[in-house]
This record gives structure tokens, C-alpha cells and sequence, in this order.
């Protein structure tokens, strides 16, 4: 197929359109503050996020409010009662886990941002012989050089300022549950990777909101760190949408652990991988089960590792049919 012979040519309107049109989440600044470079943000998201988030549950492990009672996953004698380490040593190990982080960060992440003015016209114009191929291929050349010709400016522009971001945004969340679920599991299945590195996390039989990254160190770099700057990387993500990722992980994250099961959090709304399943992971009965983090549970399901609260009450009716 010659492409270059079934190339449309866009008009000055259509031109204008992609010059002139930008999303509503798009800054052309090259920094989104002029305190801190997009470049530090993205390393200081994470870690507010984290804190922020942390201390408002913790606010409501230290409240008297009844009405909470009905959310939480253990009481709080529970909590200080079966946990093997004291708060402040789990302080202390996630501020040296995120300094590790924000070390391997300052080194790793590039400036990458989408262009501004007319570099990110270029782009989408770059994008014409690719669009072209593709549709030559479903609906033959004329066709497409009616289509693109009409509509083109539509499509690129549509393509190039949400669909791409999406997809990368998604990309980068399948490559995070991949590589944690994977390794996690691992984790559990070695006896030496247990005992040596993941044991340390599951000192917190009862997890609460800022223990979620209480973790051996090397445990951390590999599951957290290493497996972020991958998804990144191999999602090709722009350094603001990295930052989003990784913001939006780590609040998940914190949720996960954060020991109350909450009807109007929208993060475990959305999700089937909330506080209440990975409790069940931290729980002797499920130890083995339950793996995936941080966002969807699909590797749980195939792979048959998943385990619901009907299960455990299943298997202990079972257990006490037994006895009887």
C-alpha cells in the first residue's frame, strides 16, 4: 500500500482546531507550580499522599465515634493486641523506605512532558500515516481519505489527548498488578524469600492506613519501587502522568491497609481489591490467598488464589461439621 500516495491533507481550520484545543487537564506551563519542578512533585505526590491520608485514618483509629464501629474490620484492642511491632518502628521503616524511594527517583525519572504550543500539533500530524494504514486497511484508500480528510483533526486530536493517555494510564496499572502479584506471591511461596524479606510486613497481622509500606527495605525497593519505575517505563508514560500513577497507588495502597471497610470510599467502590480483601490476606486463613495489589484482583480469579468472606465462613462450617 503506498501511504504517502493516501495521505489526507488537513486545512488551516483543522490546524487551528489542533493548535488551538487542549483538554482541561492540560497545563502548558513546564512546571504545573512555580515552587517545584514537575520533576520533584512527582517524587513529593507519592509521599504526601501517603501521610495525608495516613493521619486521616488515623484520626478515626483514635476516635470515640460509635458510628464507625459498624466499619471496622477488627476492634482496636485487636489491633495493638496480635501486631508484633510498635508504631513508631513502623514510622521510622516507611520514612526510610520512601528516602530509598525518592533517592532511586531523583535518578530515574526524566523530564518527559507532552509538548506545548505547536510541538504537540507536530506529534498528532505524525500520527497521520499510522491512522492511514490503519484504516486503509479496514475500509480501503478513498474511503480513508474522505474520513481523515473530514474528520481527521477529530481523531488525532481525540487519539492523542485521551485515548494514548488512557491507555498508557491502564497499561501502567496492568504492568503494577502483574509485576506485585507475581512477586507476592513468590514471597509467600519461598520459604527463604518469606522468612528473610515478607515476613517483616505481616508483623502487622492487623494492618492499619501508614503500616501499608512497612516492608523490609530490599522487599520495598523490589515490590514497590522497582515495579513502579517498570510500569512507568515500559508504559512510556509522560513524567505527569507517572505522577499520577504513582499518587494514585499509593493512596490505594494506604486504603488497602487501612482497616475499615467504608461504604462511601470511592476507592473501595470501585475496586474489588479493598481494605476488606486484602484483611483476608493478612489473616492466618488467607494467608495463601489473596495476592494481588494494588488495584484489580484478575490475577487472583484465573490463577485461583482468590479468597472471599463466604469462603472462610464455608470453611468453617466445614471445619466444625467435622468435629461434631
Amino acid at each position: 500500500m503506498n501511504v504517502t500516495g493516501t495521505l489526507p491533507q488537513l486545512c488551516g481550520k483543522q490546524l487551528n482546531y489542533l493548535s488551538t484545543n487542549t483538554p482541561f487537564y492540560f497545563s502548558p506551563r513546564p512546571d504545573l507550580f512555580s515552587f517545584i519542578s514537575d520533576h520533584y512533585l512527582s517524587l513529593a505526590a507519592p509521599f504526601v499522599a501517603y501521610w495525608v491520608l495516613s493521619l486521616l485514618f488515623h484520626v478515626l483509629d483514635v476516635s470515640e465515634w460509635k458510628w464507625l464501629d459498624q466499619y471496622r474490620l477488627h476492634e482496636s484492642a485487636e489491633v495493638k493486641a496480635r501486631n508484633l511491632v510498635s508504631r513508631s518502628d513502623v514510622v521510622k521503616a516507611v520514612i526510610f523506605q520512601q528516602f530509598i524511594q525518592t533517592i532511586i527517583g531523583l535518578w530515574w525519572m526524566d523530564d518527559n512532558q507532552i509538548g506545548v504550543g505547536i510541538e504537540h500539533v507536530k506529534s498528532m500530524l505524525d500520527l497521520l500515516p499510522t491512522f492511514t494504514t490503519l484504516f486503509g486497511g479496514v475500509i480501503g484508500d478513498s474511503a480513508t481519505k474522505q474520513i481523515l480528510g473530514d474528520h481527521g483533526h477529530v481523531l488525532l486530536y481525540t487519539y492523542y489527548w485521551w485515548v494514548a493517555p488512557v491507555v498508557r494510564f491502564l497499561f501502567g496499572i496492568f504492568i503494577i498488578d502483574t509485576w506485585q502479584y507475581f512477586l507476592h506471591r513468590a514471597m509467600h511461596n519461598n520459604t527463604f524469600l518469606y522468612k528473610t524479606l515478607h515476613s517483616v510486613h505481616h508483623r502487622l497481622y492487623v494492618p492499619y492506613a501508614f503500616g501499608a509500606l512497612y516492608n523490609h527495605p530490599l522487599e520495598g525497593f523490589l515490590l514497590d519501587t522497582l515495579g513502579a519505575g517498570i510500569a512507568e517505563y515500559l508504559a512510556g508514560m509522560t513524567t505527569r502522568e507517572a505522577m499520577l500513577l504513582f499518587t494514585i497507588s499509593t493512596m490505594k495502597t494506604v486504603d488497602d491497609h487501612c482497616g475499615y471497610k467504608l461504604p462511601f470510599d470511592p476507592l473501595q467502590v470501585i475496586f474489588a481489591n479493598n481494605a476488606d480483601y486484602h484483611d483476608i490476606h493478612h489473616q492466618i486463613i488467607g494467608i495463601k490467598s489473596n495476592f494481588s495489589q494494588p488495584f484489580f484482583i484478575h490475577w487472583d480469579v484465573i490463577l485461583g488464589t482468590r479468597m472471599t468472606r463466604k469462603d472462610i465462613e464455608s470453611r468453617r462450617r466445614k471445619a466444625a461439621t467435622k468435629t461434631e
